[in-house]
């Protein structure tokens, strides 16, 4: 320890003691080192850009393998994020990585609200993280981190200015992730107008307020190297899959009628450089940036909203237990407020429907002395339809007496005559043989 530094720690009343011997402390790096890579790593890309820009090319040009990769198609209804997830090991560090490709970004017609869906999928992994750092029984040593640690934002190389959909989606993402702008395709461009066009990029991001990550240099090892690196910005990249053969070995090259681009030729593209800013030096601190300053956002933001405060509104320190308190009573005032609320809404609604309901047995009463007086007169009708039908059916019997009657002693006289003529007949032939018989005995 230095003098001065003494000097200081004894105007502070510090004791400063000086080791007898080696300890050993200076070993936690190690152990740190070890520690971490028997638990692994995570990191997880975001990759940006409209289809077929060239951004599955990329990822495995970066990582120098072949990931799973499904042609995407133009005709997309929204975007589609697709997280993917692969086990890489290099050199006995094992790494978990997620790509995740957005899909169908930028081909719909209304691009209005083409960002959406990748704002909700940073949130959402946020939230599942926010959940488990919340649970009484953690897990956080073995859980799988999905936050999203960069966000590669590949811009097409128009070579003019950047289009309305990147600014609106950087501008959004910005607070979320550490974007990294990257022109793809850059072997389409002459070199003058590549240069042209990062000048016009940069110019344009910095006009809208777009905050992209910058590479740290505050730690003087690699505080050289990131700030030449920033001046690089944004990266002009190509991919290649495709080995050529240059000279007297094989590199990842794309092969023009006119010549070969070679994929790590600094002087061919920045993919080098973006390679090594991105995994070799950066990662960690990409990994760090994503929890201390967009987790600890967004965490803060979501505490805010559930009522969670440091202090009080004399800015004295609050406690978590007495936030909790105070959030409890609001709560069950609230609670209480609403059930009076409601008790009241249900006692009003039971009162309009008693009312309703005396109401209406007031109509159905009206209604059955209605029904009742028609009955009774359409009884007394009935009635007196019934005594004139017996009166009719009385009348009618006694004229049929009557008329049987009259029939009968008709038919009583027609016997009679009909006895009296034959008699009569008779009479008429018995007489002749009386009168010949007497006549014989007078001749006699």
């Amino acid at each position: 320890m230095a003098a001065t530094d003494l000097d200081i720690l004894a105007s502070e009343g510090m004791r400063s003691l000086c080791l007898g011997g080696h300890v050993g402390f200076d070993s936690l790096p190690d152990q740190l080192v070890s520690k971490s890579v028997s638990q692994g790593f995570c990191f997880n890309i975001l990759c940006v850009g409209e289809t077929g820009i060239g951004k599955s090319t990329l990822m495995n040009t970066l990582f120098n393998t072949t990931f799973e990769n499904e042609e995407a198609s133009h005709y997309m209804d929204g975007v589609l994020l697709r997280p993917r997830t692969y086990d890489l090991q290099e050199s006995s560090v094992d790494l978990k990585l997620t790509i995740v490709d957005t899909v169908g970004f930028g081909d719909q017609i209304n691009k209005e609200e083409s960002y959406k869906p990748i704002v909700d999928y940073i949130d959402t992994q946020f939230e599942n993280y926010l959940q488990e750092e919340l649970k009484i029984r953690r897990s956080l040593f073995n859980y799988h981190d999905t936050r999203i640690h960069v966000c590669l934002y590949f811009i097409a190389p128009t070579g003019h200015s950047l289009k309305s959909l990147d600014l609106v989606t950087m501008k959004k993402l910005d607070s979320k992730v550490n974007i990294i702008p990257i022109i793809a395709k850059a072997d389409t461009i002459s070199k003058s107008e590549l240069h042209k066009f990062k000048i016009k990029v940069m110019s344009e991001l910095v006009s809208n307020g777009v905050q992209i990550y910058q590479f740290p240099a505050e730690d003087e090892a690699i505080a050289e190297i990131n700030s030449s690196m920033n001046a690089h910005l944004p990266f002009a990249v190509v991919g290649s899959s495709e080995e050529v053969k240059v000279g007297n070995k094989m590199v990842r090259a794309r092969q023009y009628p006119w010549g070969v681009v070679q994929v790590e030729n600094e002087s061919h593209c920045d993919f080098v450089r973006l390679r090594e800013m991105l995994i070799r030096v950066n990662m960690e601190d990409l990994r760090e940036q994503t929890h201390a300053r967009h987790y600890e956002l967004y965490r803060r933001c979501k505490l805010e909203e559930m009522g969670f405060k440091d202090t009080d509104p004399d800015n004295e320190p609050f406690s978590l237990q007495e936030t909790y308190e105070a959030k409890r009573k609001e709560f069950l005032g609230d609670l209480q407020h609403k059930e009076e609320g409601m008790r009241q809404m249900f006692v009003n609604r039971v009162k309009v429907t008693e009312a309703e309901l005396k109401e209406k047995e007031r109509e159905l009463h009206d209604r059955f002395e209605l029904l009742k007086r028609t009955h009774q007169e359409e009884k007394r009708s009935v009635e007196e339809k019934r005594r004139d039908l017996e009166e009719d059916m009385n009348s009618f019997n006694r004229r049929k007496v009557a008329a049987e009657t009259l029939q009968g002693q008709a038919f009583q006289g027609s016997a009679q005559l009909s006895i009296k003529k034959d008699k009569d007949k008779k009479n008429f032939f018995t007489l002749p043989s009386a009168c010949s018989l007497t006549a014989g005995r007078n001749l006699h």
